[in-house]
């Protein structure tokens, strides 16, 4: 059997309110937007997969918690400086900062859709 399945290319996070979220992940977590023709969403310019966060299609007050079971793990240059700029901008972190298989790692959680979040520093190259 071939395949042609290259492998994840696109993430996209369902939110309730696409502003607001925005405006979150950008002046909080540090993304920068980047220009794209996808209506409704607003991507940022992550790398080596772009995140979208996009105004909800689904109903999602129908779920107690999205992302149930999914893990999204993202990539920082200096997790301790981020943990400390999230957390003093009043979310919370889910699991503390500490030594991780992968570096440096902590988990938030997305004040507004709750979407938990691995920040992680890599893998020595």
């Amino acid at each position: 059997m071939s395949t042609n399945v290259v492998g994840p290319d696109f993430l996209t996070l369902q939110v309730s309110d696409l502003e607001r979220s925005r405006r979150f992940y950008t002046e909080t977590v540090g993304f920068t937007q980047v220009e794209s023709k996808i209506p409704n969403a607003a991507v940022l310019g992550a790398k080596p997969i772009k995140i979208a966060l996009r105004q909800a299609t689904d109903d999602l007050s129908i779920v107690s918690q999205l992302g149930h079971g999914v893990v999204i793990w993202i990539k920082a240059e200096d997790p301790d400086k981020l943990v400390a700029e999230i957390a003093a901008a009043g979310v919370e972190i889910t699991k503390p900062i500490c030594d991780g298989s992968c570096g440096r790692e902590f988990i938030f959680r997305d004040p507004f859709d709750g979407y938990q979040i691995t920040i992680y520093e890599g893998q020595p190259e």
